[in-house]
C-alpha cells in the first residue's frame, strides 16, 4: 500500500519504511507524527482512495529521525556586460522522517 502525504508545503509518495526529507517540522527527534493522506492506493491500484483534499480517516505515522542541515543551494545573479556578479548560498533545515505505518 503506497500513500501521496504532503508536508512541509510538498507532496510526497510514501510506502511503509520509506525514509524521506521534508522541510524542517518543530517536532523533537525520536518523536512521532502524523500526517492525513491526500490519496492511498493499493500496490496494483484497484482500491484507490481520493480525498478532497484529504482522505476521510486516513493516519500516516511518522517517526522523526533527525534534524539536520540539508545540500547546499546556490543562489548567482549575473547582469551581462556590466561586471556584475553575486554569489551566494545557504544549507536549508531539513527534517527526516521514517514511514511507520499507513492506515
Amino acid at each position: 500500500m503506497f500513500a501521496v502525504i504532503e508536508v512541509g508545503g510538498n507532496q510526497f509518495i510514501v510506502q511503509k519504511g520509506d525514509i524521506i526529507e521534508v522541510k524542517k517540522q518543530d517536532v523533537e527527534v525520536g518523536k512521532k507524527m502524523t500526517v492525513e493522506a491526500l490519496m492511498i492506493s493499493g500496490l496494483d491500484g484497484k482500491d484507490m482512495k481520493l480525498g478532497a483534499p484529504f482522505v476521510s480517516g486516513s493516519q500516516i505515522e511518522c517517526k522523526v529521525l533527525d534534524q539536520k542541515k540539508g545540500e547546499k543551494v546556490r543562489v548567482f545573479k549575473m547582469k551581462s556586460k556590466k561586471r556584475y556578479m553575486r554569489n551566494k548560498g545557504f544549507r536549508p533545515s531539513v527534517t527526516q522522517l521514517e514511514i511507520l505505518s499507513i492506515a
